[in-house]
């Protein structure tokens, strides 16, 4: 018997939406993380990006447990001395709920060379109407 190889030909993507407000940020990151990389295809191959689009809606009601809107934390640096800026949950779903989607997800994939293509096919909107109904996408319960 031998082992099945997926051929980058042989791709087909499909398009999932998500309901933010359905679900914690935990459980919502492991679940699209699994449809960009194709994992729940049958012909998931690991080293051929064979992954899937996913539309996240509904951002602006991300749902956390516990007091992580207050406590989890977000850092980045200008590069220059005295340049670390630190921001909480509840600070950057305010001023942009994909970054803490995206920085979630980016952290539920593996750290390869195809992390950064896999996070491109990731759409985060912040109500309920997203761009990509021409797509058909199917529905993640």
């Amino acid at each position: 018997m031998k082992t099945y190889s997926q051929k980058g030909s042989e791709i087909k993507r499909e398009w999932w939406v998500v309901d933010a407000s359905t679900m914690p940020l935990g459980k919502l990151a492991v679940v699209i993380a699994d449809k960009l990389m194709g994992k729940s295809k049958v012909t998931y191959t690991p080293h051929i990006d064979n992954g899937d689009y996913v539309v996240v809606v509904n951002a602006k009601n991300l749902v956390v447990t516990g007091d992580k809107m207050i406590q989890k934390k977000y850092y980045r640096h200008s590069g220059f001395p005295g340049g670390l800026t630190e921001l909480r949950l509840e600070e950057v779903i305010e001023k942009d709920p994909a970054v803490a989607i995206a920085a979630a997800v980016k952290g539920m994939l593996p750290k390869n060379k195809l992390a950064a293509e896999r996070l491109k096919r990731l759409r985060v909107f912040d109500g309920t109407e997203h761009a990509h109904a021409a797509q058909n996408p199917k529905e993640i319960k």
